[in-house]
């Protein structure tokens, strides 16, 4: 089984270190990301973001206790990779912010997602579930950033 790609973006009315800020406060994830039943930071680097992160996910069809890998190294970007889970074999993704140049400031997020489940599933529920799980999270983010503002 080869895993799928799923992308989406949307605009945060917040400047892009405020929208990176919110990704990376994974204790608020619960919040914002109804799936997401408990995060545990593990390891940290040296400006204190996490690096190695625990997840706990209830998504109906999908039900995981993963850990991902963080790579914060692009100025307006934060990728990550799949270290070991119940439910899948692999998971890239990635959030990418563009400042619109608007007044007030506005960014574009997209998100990028590739999974690859342990368990069989029809190529076409596999990338609704996806779909979902991305404009959730984007709806989401938009929704706590804003509120924040």
């Amino acid at each position: 089984m080869t895993a799928d790609q799923a992308s989406s973006t949307i605009t945060i009315e917040a400047p892009p270190d405020v929208v990176l800020a919110a990704v990376g406060d994974f204790a608020s994830y619960p919040a914002w990301t109804p799936q997401v039943k408990r995060v545990e930071v593990l390891e940290t680097d040296a400006a204190g973001r996490g690096t190695k992160v625990r997840f706990q996910i209830d998504a109906g069809v999908v039900r995981d206790d993963y850990t991902l890998v963080y790579d914060w190294s692009e100025p307006l970007a934060v990728s990550w990779t799949l270290t070991n889970g119940v439910m899948q074999r692999a998971q890239h993704g990635s959030y990418t912010l563009r400042p619109t140049g608007s007044t007030p400031p506005a960014t574009d997020v997209r998100y990028d997602l590739s999974v690859e489940l342990a368990i069989p599933m029809l190529g076409l529920f596999k990338r609704k579930a996806e779909i979902v799980i991305i404009d959730t999270a984007l709806k989401g983010l938009k929704r706590y950033v804003e509120r924040r503002e």
